[in-house]
């Protein structure tokens, strides 16, 4: 047997152990040494019975007095199977529900260890289901008393299970080859990797679990950083992209612009010019809140594209946001003397036609659209920028087949979703950065509240209040229709009947997902022209509407949204002049729910709010469903140790700047375990 050996090939896994290993990633045998603990109980020490700390987890010994048994008849009826045990400084009661089993193996007079979390009542205490052991089982006490791991399970694998299977294979540690340099394990002062896998698992000390964390920890950040890394400098080595004209400046543009630019979006058009100048393909994220200005920074790129002789497509993830693009870019552009033209899947086969014409016979200078854009028959005429608003609605394939297009065209993404830089580095790893984190002068704060369920009213009130001025505004439910299963949490099927009634002198438009896309556009326009003064809606509404006469923001169960959800939530009123409000309204209270509701109501700074949600949720749910290409991490966690980055990165850039191939000797093994960790990092697209 060997590390790449099915698990079926152990004794005692057959097909449905099989299935729940696999549901966990152990699917070969040396899977098991690297599906590290989540946690670790200390049962090093044994603790006397009468130093029991209530609800403390602790390793008690000692000798079973008493066994009793009682039935409890009932719905359930339980069998209890009571346990009296005494050591040298007091007694306490060990209970087990409907395990008759045990009887036969506790038996009264003989010593046992037993881990678990007591309850201390009226003086007595109790211990409720512990892990146990009979003690001198002829084997070394200290099997029992020591440091144990803790897994994450799923249904059918047990604790005992996964550490018997991880010791059972611990022997093939010694033929695991280790991929770290010498050199860096030496500079970072970084354990071995066997030492490391052995204690991280079963650690003899708290230092050397302490040790094995921070080599595990080290060598994860490091290949993830450097397998980012590797495949943008490898981008940029392997294509040669467009140099746009230097005599063409963006400042030129600046005159006919209605607003002044902040200093930030000045600072970000300096970077992107400079790129657009280089002859390598440009790669930007634009990050900036709602109202910072990217649209403005992307207009002006797509002026020094056009005048230097290429055309630009920019792509948004519904038609309503691609209208609204188009719309508010019409006059700018003809001011510019820029041909724009627009193009989506609801046109008529004769309009498209006629369009698709345009665009090869560069008519178009600047195209707008949806995913309509991405069809086979849209050819492009010298196409040198892409600019996608909101990528993360878009897939990895999505943006490839829209840079097909042009040889080699510069990109620009967009997003109003404020992600931590040190999440940004990793989702968008192949992408320069660039922040807007000023809001032009005369923007108003959304005035942000709080309610229950008790006090919603207060929230309605103000809706009316704003109606009553002519405003119009948005209600949000989780749910697009009620369920028995979640019978305290709002729909947006239901809150519509109830406004509907409620506010018999409004009309009121209901809008959610299961609708298919016309239906949204056309309930969406009707919004934006004021024929629906009210739109009850799901999260279909989270990002890109513009609606400045939008003044409430009522979001019903707000606990069951994160942080940067109400966020962008938030981000749909404030659009205009007049004072806007949101308001959170909880169904239920909680730490975290809470605290996101204290969040949201002191702060409108959206990357402030990202770093609260990240600490709040940890990075998983910014991976979403993987789209982004980046393995998932084991052990490392970029909240908490976002302090290896810098270190992780001397170290790359030391290996990379020698051998970006990663062909040399000493490299080999760090290129085998790059494909193991990115299942062949030469061909992610981030």
């Amino acid at each position: 047997m060997n590390i790449y050996d099915d698990i079926k090939k152990l004794k005692g896994i057959g097909p449905k152990k099989s299935e729940g290993y696999n549901r966990l990633g152990i699917y070969q045998v040396g899977d098991f040494l690297e599906y590290y603990p989540c946690n670790w109980e200390d049962r090093s020490h044994i603790t006397d019975i009468s130093s029991a700390r209530e609800k403390e987890a602790a390793l008690f010994k000692g000798e079973v007095i008493f066994i009793g048994k009682r039935r409890i008849f009932g719905k359930k009826n339980k069998s209890v199977l009571t346990i009296s045990v005494k050591d040298d400084t007091a007694s306490m009661e060990v209970v087990f529900f409907n395990a008759n089993y045990l009887e036969k193996n506790i038996k009264k007079g003989d010593r046992y260890y037993f881990f678990g979390k007591p309850y201390i009542k009226n003086g007595r205490i109790k211990l409720v289901h512990p892990e146990f052991s009979k003690c001198n089982q002829g084997r070394d006490e200290n099997y029992d008393m020591r440091i144990l791991p803790v897994y994450n399970l799923t249904k059918g694998i047990t604790q005992n299970d996964l550490r018997k299977y991880v010791d059972a294979v611990s022997e093939f540690l010694e033929i695991m080859p280790d991929f770290m340099p010498e050199e860096i394990c030496k500079r970072q002062k970084l354990c071995d990797y066997k030492y490391a896998i052995r204690n991280i698992h079963f650690p003899k000390d708290k230092n050397a679990l302490k040790a094995a964390k921070y080599r595990l920890v080290f060598q994860e950040i490091f290949l993830l950083s450097l397998g980012i890394s590797r495949l943008k400098e490898l981008n940029k080595a392997q294509s040669n992209g467009i140099s746009f004209s230097r005599k063409i400046k963006i400042s030129q543009a600046f005159n006919e612009l209605p607003f002044e630019l902040t200093k930030a979006q000045k600072r970000v058009l300096k970077e992107i010019e400079k790129d657009m100048e280089r002859s390598k393909p440009m790669c930007r994220l634009i990050q900036g809140d709602v109202g910072s200005g990217k649209t403005a920074v992307a207009q002006l790129a797509v002026y020094k594209a056009v005048k230097s002789g290429y055309q630009v497509c920019l792509m948004a993830p519904t038609e309503i946001l691609a209208k609204q693009h188009y719309e508010g870019s019409l006059e700018l552009m003809k001011n510019w003397g820029i041909n724009i033209g627009f193009l989506s899947g609801s046109m008529s086969a004769k309009e498209k036609m006629k369009t698709l014409n345009k665009i090869l016979m560069k008519e178009y200078d600047l195209v707008m659209g949806t995913h309509a854009i991405l069809e086979e028959n849209v050819i492009f005429n010298n196409l040198g920028l892409v600019i996608t608003d909101e990528q993360h609605r878009f897939g990895v394939r999505q943006r490839e087949i829209l840079a097909d297009k042009g040889e080699n065209p510069d990109i620009i993404v967009m997003t109003a979703t404020p992600i931590p830089r040190t999440l940004a580095m990793i989702l968008y790893g192949d992408l320069d950065i660039s922040i807007i984190d000023e809001l032009p002068p005369g923007r108003i704060d959304t005035d942000t509240r709080h309610e229950s369920k008790k006090t919603r009213s207060k929230a309605y009130k103000i809706l009316l209040e704003e109606l009553l001025k002519g405003h119009q505004g948005y209600v949000v439910a989780p749910l697009i229709e009620d369920s028995e299963a979640m019978e305290h949490i709002s729909s947006a099927v239901s809150l519509h009947k109830e406004i509907k009634s409620d506010f018999k002198d409004f009309n009121v438009g209901l809008i959610h997902g299961g609708m298919n896309q016309q239906e949204k556009d056309s309930i969406m326009n009707d919004f934006a022209s004021g024929k629906i003064d009210v739109l009850v809606s799901t999260v279909v509404i989270e990002v890109g509407i513009n609606v400045p006469n939008a003044t409430v923001m009522i979001i019903e169960n707000a606990e069951r949204f994160g942080l940067a959800q109400l966020h962008q939530l938030r981000g749909r009123v404030g659009r205009g002049k007049a004072k806007s409000y949101c308001i959170l309204i909880s169904g239920k209270s909680g730490d975290i729910s809470d605290k996101r509701a204290e969040i949201m109501c002191s702060t409108n700074d959206g990357f402030e709010i990202s770093e609260q949600d990240l600490i709040l949720r940890g990075p998983g749910e910014f991976f979403g469903t993987r789209q982004h290409g980046i393995p998932g991490l084991k052990i490392a966690d970029l909240t908490k140790h976002s302090r290896f980055f810098p270190i992780v990165r001397e170290e790359i850039n030391k290996i990379l700047s020698e051998d970006i191939l990663l062909k040399n000797q000493d490299n080999r093994l760090i290129k085998a375990s790059l494909d193991k960790m990115f299942r062949n990092p030469d061909k992610i697209n981030l």
